[in-house]
Order: C-alpha cells, then structure tokens, then sequence
C-alpha cells in the first residue's frame, strides 16, 4: 500500500481539509493521495459519468445517491467533517446584526446584494428564505458567482453586500470579515463523507486513508481548516 498512488476528487468545501490530510497519510504511509477538488454538483457528475476515482468526498446525502446508483462501494461510507455555513462582509464594510433570525433577516432585506453558492447550504438557505417569506423579494439581489469563483472573493471585491458559504471556504479568503455562523435556530451544517469508488483498482488502500481521515488523529486538522469532526 505504501507504494500507491490514489485518486479522488471532492467539493470545494473540503479541499483544504483534504489538502492537509493526504499530506499527513503521504508523510505517515509514503503513499500519495492526488484530490481534485471542484463543485460538488461537477464532481458527482463526474463520478457518475465513469471517470475513474479511487475515492471521493462530498455532501453525505450526495454520497448516498452514489451509493445508491452503484459508484461508490457498498458499506465504503465514512462521515468525515461537519461544517457550517457563515457570513461575510467585505472588511471594513458594517457588520450588520445577524445573531437571531430577525435580525438575520433584517440583514439581508437591507442588503443591496448577496450570494450564496449552488452547494447543499445554498439549498438549505433557499428554503430558508421560502419559509420566512421573503425568497421574491430577494431573488433579484442575489448574484451568482462564475464558475470557479469563491463567494468570499465575490464579497472582497465588493461586488456583493453579504456572503453565505462553508466556513472552511471563507476563512482564508483576504479582504472580507466574519460575521459568525447562522443564529442557532437555523444554522446549516452540512456533514461531509467520503466514499470508495467502486471504479478503483485499489479500494483497499482508499479505504485505508478514509479511515485515517475519519481518525482521532485528523481532529485537529479539521478544527484548524474551520470544520468539527463528524
């Protein structure tokens, strides 16, 4: 196993986390773990289209639909990190109250513009939006990042008021400021899993370093990259 060479790909949520792991695995094993991380909808496209990966790491009910459509290996599922949806404004900008839902609300009524990215959260933040009523009057303020584009660089550029995305994906981002997680009673965490391919010629080893992601051992990792253990 020391000498493979695995493949696999993941949603942009997950890629620093990753990045970081399969470093540890390649310095704790010597075998080398390549991931590319794209959108998630583009990954699980991908993974369904054939292309060969040893392992991958999405949303976990994305990983069910593979499960269940036979691309991913069955009993492969491993809960890897939760992580919540955050809040961004450009830095310097007001930092509007969004510590409960009426002012979360509020915050985004005033708002000239926001984004928020076509993942598992930004569902969970359209239904949100239909639920509290206020989904029409939003929809022409929202703008829709080009492909490839992160929100939090959509917010440094000043191009969007407030900036809804996994907190891993803002933190590193220069130019904006946290606002903080969603108020609790409707905050969004999303739990990210991770999969066998059934497509890859060494599952045992994919399996090997998904265990070792989901290890006590990676805790920090995840905690450092903005995200708790699953």
């Amino acid at each position: 196993m020391e000498n493979a060479r695995l493949t696999g790909i993941s949603s942009m949520a997950t890629r620093q986390v990753l990045a970081e792991l399969t470093a540890a695995w390649q310095q704790r094993s010597g075998a080398i773990v390549a991931i590319e991380s794209v959108g998630g909808v583009d990954a699980a496209k991908r993974v369904q289209a054939g292309e060969v990966f040893d392992l991958v790491v999405l949303a976990s009910d994305a990983i069910e639909r593979l499960l269940a459509s036979g691309h991913v290996a069955a009993g492969s599922r491993i809960d890897l990190v939760r992580s919540d949806v955050a809040v961004a404004v450009r830095a310097g900008a007001a930092r509007p109250d969004i510590g409960s839902e009426d002012a979360l609300q509020r915050a985004l009524l005033e708002a000239r513009s926001l984004a928020y990215s076509t993942g598992p959260s930004g569902v969970a933040l359209a239904r949100l939006f239909e639920r509290w009523g206020i989904a029409d009057e939003l929809c022409s303020r929202i703008v829709q990042p080009p492909p490839g584009v992160p929100i939090g660089t959509l917010v440094a550029r000043g191009e969007v008021d407030l900036g809804f995305q996994q907190l891993s994906e803002l933190i590193h981002v220069q130019g904006i400021e946290l606002l903080g997680p969603l108020p609790d009673s409707v905050r969004i965490t999303t739990t990210f899993s991770g999969g066998v391919c059934t497509a890859s010629t060494k599952p045992e080893a994919a399996r090997a370093v998904l265990e070792f992601m989901a290890s006590p051992d990676a805790a920090e990792a995840k905690r450092r990259q903005g995200m708790a253990p699953a």
